[in-house]
């Protein structure tokens, strides 16, 4: 495993040039990788029908979710060895070539291609994901929850940015010879490969293999015969590992918790709502209606993010995720009896994605600094893996309930969802264990 054990010693003064050229980094290419991801999610749903039929459209963007969540697992091993700059790299470019299938799908009509190109795709938006916790490596302990919420709401700017791009390459690509909708891929698989780029050369000091310098400076001398942090399981069980870690840490424990949670949450309600709208709006105003309310949505998850990681480090990582439980629970009860009121709708989808920027801002601040920074990608890949894979297994379920019961069952039962992580956020707090905190 990477240290740079050969390079001078560090001290803390040394850091703070390092960490905010570290998060001018991140922040820039946050932006265009969001630009990369939201312009393949703003059409991916299109071009799926076009090319396989309305019936197989989801499946083909929960392609893209699980991939996302399935390409966290060797990412995060690349970054347990080598650091955070290859690895947010090899993710930027597996979302490059997940773009390049999809062009290849649309021109050829090919849907095995298709599924292949989405899966892949999915790593842009790891890349999305795993930047957040690289905004805290080298992060004071007082300003984790601020720098990180940073990085969340940098995505806000590739976000509606991206609409306009992709009409833009649709237009472009047209003259190229390319089917309709296969352009906003391409100009996607340009992002992510920028994106790698900016990374690979300029991110230097890596801030996970500083950060591990960091604490080998501070560290006391090992006894003879202990076993070093930074030997931290690597091999066909990456899992397995990332439990052996958070197992022992009630800490981390909560920190996925409250990330996985408030996900399906999210996402559970989120994905039905616009089948909601369809239910009391006429054809030709619906796509209006749906586009308004998700803005007002994501604005919510993103917007005051800022706000919610200063209120993370102010009040305590514990304290936002319970405020962060408190809001999903309101959003749930207001659109859950929200009838055929858009406008109070609306209001229920903006708490949805506030509670959701609580309980991942929070979350993740927490479980960054309840691990060691040995092993500290693999307990964040784990949590990106189980936040994704939960939240592909909401999005199906809910489904399910819309058509078996009714859209307020369906807020009733995200909301009782919250009950676990209620009861382990309240629990009495443990002794710490060395490399935790709270």
């Amino acid at each position: 495993m990477a240290t740079d054990i050969t390079a001078p010693p560090l001290t803390r003064p040394d850091v703070a040039p390092i960490q905010r050229r570290t998060l001018r980094l991140l922040f820039l290419t946050q932006i265009i990788g969001g630009i990369g991801v939201t312009i393949g999610i703003a059409v991916g749903a299109l071009l799926a029908a076009r090319i396989a039929g309305t019936a197989v459209a989801g499946l083909a963007q929960s392609a893209a979710v699980v991939g996302g969540a399935l390409l966290a697992v060797p990412v995060t091993r690349i970054m347990t060895g080598h650091g955070r700059r290859p690895g947010l790299a090899v993710a930027y470019l597996a979302g490059a070539a997940g773009g390049v299938l999809v062009v290849l799908a649309a021109v050829t009509r090919w849907v095995p291609l298709l599924f292949l190109g989405m899966l892949l795709f999915g790593g842009g938006s790891a890349a999305n994901l795993q930047a957040r916790y690289a905004a805290v490596d080298l992060a004071e302990p007082a300003r984790r929850g601020r720098q990180l919420s940073l990085i969340v709401w940098a995505t806000t700017i590739g976000a509606v940015a991206a609409p306009n791009f992709a009409a833009l390459a649709d237009d472009t690509t047209s003259g190229w010879g390319l089917p309709p909708l296969a352009g906003p891929f391409a100009f996607s698989a340009a992002a992510f490969v920028l994106a790698a780029v900016v990374l690979l050369v300029l991110l230097r000091p890596d801030p996970l293999l500083t950060a591990r310098r960091l604490a080998a400076a501070d560290a006391p001398p090992a006894a003879p015969g202990a076993g070093s942090a930074s030997a931290a399981p690597r091999g066909a069980g990456m899992v397995r590992a990332a439990w052996q870690v958070v197992r022992g840490r009630p800490a981390a424990r909560l920190g996925i918790a409250a990330v996985a949670v408030g996900h399906v949450v999210m996402v559970a309600v989120m994905s039905m709502t616009p089948v909601r709208l369809g239910e009391f709006h006429h054809d030709a105003d619906v796509l209006r209606v749906v586009g308004i309310v998700l803005s007002l949505h994501i604005a919510g998850m993103y917007a005051l993010s800022p706000v919610v990681g200063w209120l993370t480090d102010r009040l305590g990582r514990r304290a936002v995720i319970l405020g962060g439980v408190g809001v999903l629970l309101a959003a749930c009860a207001v659109a859950g009896t929200a009838g055929h009121h858009t406008p109070a709708l609306s209001v229920g989808l903006t708490l949805l994605g506030l509670g959701w920027s609580g309980t991942m801002v929070a979350g993740s601040t927490l479980l960054s600094e309840s691990v060691p920074a040995a092993v500290r990608p693999v307990v964040q890949g784990f949590s990106d893996l189980v936040m994704g894979l939960a939240g592909a297994s909401a999005a199906a379920l809910s489904g399910f309930v819309m058509r078996m019961a009714s859209y307020p069952t369906l807020t009733l039962l995200a909301a009782i969802a919250t009950v676990p992580l209620v009861a382990l956020a309240l629990r009495p707090v443990p002794p710490r264990a060395p490399g935790e905190e709270d």
